[in-house]
């Protein structure tokens, strides 16, 4: 009987381990397992959560906070679901080692408070110290204060207040801190540290500080690894005279080299660069910009805009090109100059020496209200505050035309002192659209009061047209006159008398008996189709119509100062 009930006890187990292998396949085939579960089931357990699976975590199994080791413990009826633990407590979570002098060790909810010599260790990467630590092995959040330094490699993060989360190795402190690094010590009212990505963000009142540099934001991204910055909000760059304002961009603090948009500006010496896009190299002093770039002299009152530009802080060289422009505002009327390139460079720099040359290439055009020009190109050099205009150089002033084969203005105080027009020279003088006084010879030169031609001299070969008028301002008739020298004064932009060497009484026509063909010297042009009409005209260049181009010089090239600067350009 007893064999009976044995055999038959094992032949009901033998079917309900059959019925319940059953029931498990069932359910199996009822609910399969796809790709992507598995492999998030998979990365689950390897401790990958992903910041978008947080809200899962109450319902994944929690590892056990271990009490490893302290030399007394006790009850406490004050702390009644607390282990009091003191003396070398050592307490371990997953791969985190936790020490202190005491603590309240709460077994049921899995966390622990501890205090003094508090010390956290995870691998021999990351340690973590501080006064008192309160941990919670549910969220894996240690909140760690006063006295706290969290040590990473060659990272330590000093605060009074700071929550690590062990889930997604960040640390974050929210009433001021500080974090150093081999290069640079970054303070900031709240920041966080990811000890494994070295990514970190600060934010309020952020200030770091390099020994070549000072840094201040409100919000910042900095990477201990790369030690590169990145600008998300008005930050400011100080470094000796050099200073860099930018909203958005990234700066590598240990090369100096800075990759800058949105309108960033760099300020070295009064000088400034801006751009929608800005490459700035500390080191080298190189800044580049390009989009809507504006290069500010705001010592010397004087300013270049194009597409693109470049400048060396430490060379004083500078250059523009794509719509390229030059403004002069160090008087009250300005001057706009555009060029195909403009130029800057600085001879004989930090010496007593030293002077500057502007240089514009190709198609010159210039506009002030009291001046304009067209030229091939032209040089301004500061050591003689001369302007030297090359290849078909034309100069207005009022109603006063100045041309010939090269042109020397010399500034003072950016006003035209005077002017010294070489081979071909060329005054005239609109009276109205038929009559032009005119001054031809080999070299003139046009002084200047006032903004305003006074007087002019005439040398070689000097040919005259000139209506003369009464004291009433009447037309008294044409003379015309040739001599060797010849002194022009003039009134209110009005000749007033001309003094001939030797004297020559010339021939005076009276108006209505003026012969075919005198009226006009032989080399006679009103240029007023080229002339820039305003500051917007100056970028449609109008070059002289074949009729009307000067006869070629009998004389060798004209030879420009650093001419192979000017090859090849075109």
């Amino acid at each position: 009987m007893q064999n009976r009930n044995r055999h038959t006890s094992s032949g009901h187990r033998t079917l309900l381990f059959g019925v319940l292998c059953l029931f498990g396949f069932c359910l199996l085939a009822q609910k399969p397992v796809t790709g992507p579960q598995k492999k998030q089931s998979a990365g689950t357990q390897a401790g990958q959560v992903k910041q978008s699976d947080k809200g899962k975590q109450s319902q994944q199994p929690k590892s056990k906070v271990y009490l490893l080791h302290s030399d007394l413990l006790r009850k406490d009826s004050r702390h009644p679901d607390a282990q009091v633990v003191v003396g070398n407590v050592a307490f371990r979570h997953d791969s985190m080692y936790m020490y202190c002098d005491s603590a309240y060790y709460y077994d049921k909810i899995n966390s622990f408070e501890a205090f003094s010599n508090v010390k956290m260790e995870q691998g021999d990467t990351l340690f973590v110290y501080g006064d008192r630590l309160y941990y919670d092995g549910m969220t894996q959040i240690a909140q760690v204060r006063e006295n706290v330094r969290m040590e990473n490699r060659n990272t330590t993060l000093l605060t009074d207040s700071l929550n690590y989360d062990r889930l997604y190795n960040l640390g974050y402190y929210f009433d001021g801190g500080t974090l150093m690094d081999e290069q640079n010590v970054l303070t900031s009212e709240w920041g966080e540290y990811n000890p494994k990505t070295k990514q970190s963000v600060f934010n309020y009142n952020v200030k770091l500080v390099n020994p070549q540099f000072t840094l201040t934001s409100d919000t910042l991204r900095y990477n201990t690894a790369t030690k590169i910055a990145d600008i998300v909000g008005p930050s400011d760059i100080y470094s000796d005279q050099n200073h860099i304002y930018s909203e958005l961009g990234t700066y590598n603090t240990v090369t100096g080299k800075a990759d800058l948009y949105n309108r960033s500006v760099i300020t070295n010496e009064g000088k400034q660069l801006t751009g929608d896009t800005l490459f700035y190299d500390r080191n080298s002093g190189v800044g580049e910009a390009f989009s809507n770039m504006v290069m500010t002299d705001t010592i010397n009152k004087n300013m270049m805009t194009g597409d693109y530009g470049y400048y060396n802080d430490k060379t004083k060289y500078a250059f523009a090109t794509k719509k390229a422009v030059a403004v002069d505002y160090s008087q009250g009327d300005s001057l706009f100059l555009h060029a195909d390139t403009l130029m800057m460079v600085t001879f004989h720099l930090d010496t007593d020496s030293m002077f500057r040359e502007m240089r514009a290439f190709h198609k010159v055009r210039f506009f002030r209200t009291d001046l304009q020009g067209t030229a091939d190109s032209l040089v301004f050099s500061s050591k003689d505050s001369c302007l030297t205009m090359y290849h078909d150089p034309i100069l207005w002033n009022d109603k006063q035309q100045l041309v010939g084969e090269k042109i020397l203005i010399y500034m003072n105080d950016s006003t035209v002192d005077w002017a010294h027009i070489i081979n071909q020279a060329l005054s005239v003088e609109e009276l109205d659209s038929t009559m032009y006084n005119q001054v031809s010879g080999k070299e003139m030169k046009a002084y200047f009061r006032d903004g305003q031609m006074h007087k002019t001299e005439v040398e070689g070969s000097v040919r005259v047209v000139y209506y003369p008028m009464d004291s009433d301002s009447t037309l008294i008739g044409m003379n015309v006159s040739e001599t060797s020298k010849l002194e022009v004064y003039l009134q209110d932009q009005k000749i007033e008398r001309m003094v001939m060497s030797p004297q020559s009484s010339g021939t005076l026509y009276p108006l209505p008996q003026i012969p075919k063909g005198k009226d006009k010297l032989e080399n006679f042009v009103w240029f007023d189709y080229i002339r820039p009409l305003d500051k917007n005209d100056i970028f449609n260049w109008r070059g002289k119509k074949v009729e009307d181009q000067l006869k070629k010089s009998v004389r060798g090239p004209i030879e420009l100062p650093n001419q192979h600067l000017f090859e090849n350009k075109k």
